[in-house]
């Protein structure tokens, strides 16, 4: 039997689904991207357009990890709407979006901000190595929720 309220369900999905597109995919991209271009301009401090793309780099990851916090207000209205709010699979989804959070906030934006201020010492460079690893456990959580989201073991919605 269909749950109640299949279109507000709908509705509230495809806002979820799409806010993770349009906010967390940029925010992967360019923390991903930040470090090779920090240690690049690194090398040529001096090299204004190398710079300027470092600084873009961090405010879109800046801008969009503060636009994304649609993802998780909408993923827990979806939740509520479908009735797997105790689910085990969202529960651990959670978990590692807020896990994810904190490595974004805690880690990259201002491992981001000291490679900026730092950029014509050699410091820039061992930056880009911790970031680098920091961005890499962040997509890989992501990745990981976008699999529970989509296989949702456990779930017996028949979403």
């Amino acid at each position: 039997m269909p749950h109640q309220g299949g279109r507000m369900t709908a509705f509230l999905l495809s806002v979820h689904v799409l806010a993770a597109i349009l906010t967390i995919g940029p925010v992967a991209i360019a923390a991903s991207m930040f470090p090779p271009a920090l240690a690049a301009a690194a090398q040529d401090p001096e090299d204004t357009r190398k710079t300027a793309g470092v600084a873009i780099l961090h405010r879109i990851t800046r801008v969009y990890a503060v636009i994304g916090i649609l993802v998780p207000v909408f993923g827990v209205a979806t939740a509520a709407s479908l009735g797997v709010l105790t689910d085990a699979w969202l529960i651990t989804s959670m978990t590692l979006t807020a896990a994810a959070a904190v490595i974004l906030i805690a880690i990259i934006l201002p491992g981001q901000r000291r490679g900026l201020d730092s950029l014509s010492t050699a410091a820039a460079t061992g930056a880009g190595r911790r970031l680098a690893a920091a961005t890499g456990v962040f997509n890989l959580l992501w990745a990981i929720v976008v699999v529970l989201m989509v296989y949702r073991p456990g779930s017996t919605t028949g979403v």
